[in-house]
């Protein structure tokens, strides 16, 4: 079925529907990872996202098998459906190749009522909205009406869970884990350090529990509209000797609960190669990132630094305070089960517990 995309400035890219049939509005953003589709559309950090895959390739590998570890977490997906609203590609391969996979892309999109958009000039949209910027934009079908524009609510209460959760009970150390839109790399990565993590949904008051450390997901959309969040954190600051961790939306709640401002990225980070030097050293790191807003630099109070930065663009990539066990990072330091050169922010969290 021939279908349209049409971004909020009026452009318009032609396309054919391989995913759920329905009109869909959302913010389109790109992603220039090669491979990964599985994890980027189950990322709860891609609510409300129309999603732009760059390599021009997709599907060739299928949707691999949802079977879960020894902790009952999923281990080829980041949340246990998809989260983003559509994707669009240039080139979907029906025909998929993988010892593991069980059914096809587009059959998955058709099965979570997601929409799939082939036969896009995407690196034509990529050069646009890199030229204007992250803007919405609706996917259209003939003879259906037009979706309804797409509006900026809280994203982080529509994908954190709805009450407190516990994981492995008989472990070390107790810490809480924020869920603002978790990750199950996150969760996993706490797990095999052989902590006890009580999960608990972005708005709950976990002020009168027992723990010996705090950790912030990750998530969707603007950091602003997460005030219950951010009071809570204030109130674990207030704690002084707590040590405390945010994880991309998380580093930026982290932020604005000591003081600091945020402002959105003009087309955002959202690729498996994002290249971060830590500040004062050689080291230099790729990373995984999936969000559209920054720390503004200049708003950095007293007491806190900024320890690694952005090669592409200079943006903050993680802050520290100076006398304090807290600090946060802009990129996932996970892919899965698979731990990257940037897992030692877990070594770090877990020797101040």
């Amino acid at each position: 079925m021939k279908i349209s995309l049409i971004l909020a400035d009026g452009t318009t890219f032609q396309g054919e529907s391989f995913g759920f049939e329905q009109p869909v509005s959302g913010e389109i953003v790109f992603n220039t990872a090669m491979s990964g589709y599985p994890e980027l559309l189950t990322d709860p950090s891609g609510a409300g996202q129309l999603l732009i895959m760059t390599y021009p390739l997709i599907g060739n590998y299928g949707v691999l098998s949802t079977d879960k570890d020894e902790f009952g977490l999923t281990i080829n997906t980041q949340s246990d459906r998809i989260h983003t609203k559509a994707l669009i590609v240039s080139d979907y391969s029906e025909y998929f190749s993988h010892w593991n996979a069980v059914e096809s892309l587009g059959e998955w999109l058709k099965r979570e009522k997601v929409v799939g958009m082939t036969g896009v000039d995407t690196r034509e949209l990529t050069r646009h909205l890199r030229l204007h910027g992250t803007m919405t934009a609706k996917i259209v079908f003939p003879e259906q009406p037009m979706p309804e524009s797409y509006s900026f609510n809280n994203l982080v209460k529509e994908v954190s869970c709805s009450k407190p959760i516990l994981y492995q009970t008989d472990g070390g150390k107790k810490i809480v884990l924020i869920d603002c839109g978790l990750k199950m790399g996150i969760l996993r990565s706490l797990l095999k350090k052989g902590l006890c993590v009580v999960r608990v949904p972005w708005d709950y008051d976990f002020s009168d529990m027992e723990f010996n450390g705090v950790v912030i997901s990750n998530g969707p959309g603007n950091p602003s509209m997460c005030g219950r969040t951010i009071e809570m954190v204030q109130k674990v600051m207030q704690r002084t000797n707590l040590p405390l961790l945010g994880i991309d939306l998380g580093c930026l709640i982290l932020g604005h609960a000591a003081g600091m401002d945020t402002f959105k990225l003009k087309f955002g980070h959202h690729t498996s190669n994002q290249p971060v030097i830590m500040n004062n050293t050689e080291r230099c790191f790729i990373t995984t990132q999936n969000h559209n807003y920054a720390i503004r630099e200049d708003s950095l109070p007293d007491g806190w630094a900024i320890n690694m930065r952005n090669l592409n663009d200079s943006s903050v990539e993680g802050i520290t305070h100076l006398e304090r066990p807290w600090s946060g990072t802009m990129f996932h330091s996970e892919s899965d089960v698979i731990p990257t050169d940037t897992a030692f922010i877990y070594d770090d969290f877990v020797s101040k517990l």
